[in-house]
């Protein structure tokens, strides 16, 4: 059985230096692993992305993470990039890792995502040049994502994106917004490689626990979604391998 343990949207600053990181001193001891689901700066500067560094830095367990939207606001996304891989922690964008837990291989593919929305409410790429543009974005990331994930020889497979690829998860949203916080192509994409478990940050005000067209159990790991530090999911090759997870300091989530 592999735990793991996932987060997104933590947001650091300067300011708060220090305090997410006093709230992973059980980690090592609850997961085997942490994924960080995008969204770790507030306005994506270089600075903010050092904090973000040092509070993910030596966890205990390897550290997975994608950027999110603040990620890329201030134009320094390779910058952050190179600061969190300095300090050991693995970034994917449209690329996949897989990680030896005690014997079982789990295999992570990752990358930001992006909106469009959910089949009958989705954007097009038909008109103006610029929502061409913007839906080939769409595509282009799932597209990446799917390959990485058919791409990885592992046991267990989760996806780890900072859009969501399913509407459960974004309930409690204004409707209205829900295509700026995912998109159907992403669940495509996790549908077509049989992933165990998708991950997924951006969506503030929605729901923990979803479900892909295809079956595939997501997770909105938001911190003002699950309020804790993290959430811990076990997987396994048993069906009830998840139900059977032990609670956590933090937070134990089961289907």
């Amino acid at each position: 059985m592999i735990r793991v343990a996932a987060v997104g949207d933590l947001h650091v600053g300067p300011e708060v230096a220090g305090s997410y990181r006093e709230r992973l001193s059980a980690l090592p001891d609850q997961a085997d692993v942490l994924l960080v689901a995008g969204d770790l700066t507030r306005h994506g500067t270089v600075e903010e992305g050092r904090v973000a560094a040092a509070e993910l830095r030596d966890a205990g367990v390897p550290v997975i993470a994608v950027l999110g939207n603040h990620d890329y606001h201030s134009n320094a996304e390779n910058e952050i990039t190179a600061v969190l891989r300095d300090a050991g922690i693995t970034v994917l964008e449209g690329e996949g890792t897989v990680v030896d837990c005690g014997g079982v291989r789990l295999g992570v593919a990752g990358g930001k995502g992006f909106g469009g929305g959910f089949l009958g409410r989705c954007a097009s790429d038909f008109g103006e040049p610029e929502m061409k543009a913007f839906v080939r974005h769409t595509k282009d990331l799932a597209d990446r994502l799917g390959t990485a994930l058919l791409g990885l020889d592992c046991d267990v497979r989760v996806s780890l994106t900072h859009y969501s690829p399913s509407e459960d998860t974004l309930a409690g949203e204004p409707p209205e917004i829900y295509p700026f916080l995912g998109c159907y192509q992403l669940a495509e994409a996790i549908d077509c490689a049989e992933v165990d478990l998708a991950v997924h940050g951006h969506a503030h005000k929605g729901t923990e626990k979803g479900v892909t067209p295809g079956g595939v159990r997501v997770r909105n790991v938001a911190l003002p979604v699950i309020q804790h530090a993290y959430a811990v999911y076990c997987l396994g090759e048993r069906p009830d391998a998840e139900a059977e997870c032990p609670p956590s300091a933090e937070h134990a989530a089961v289907s």
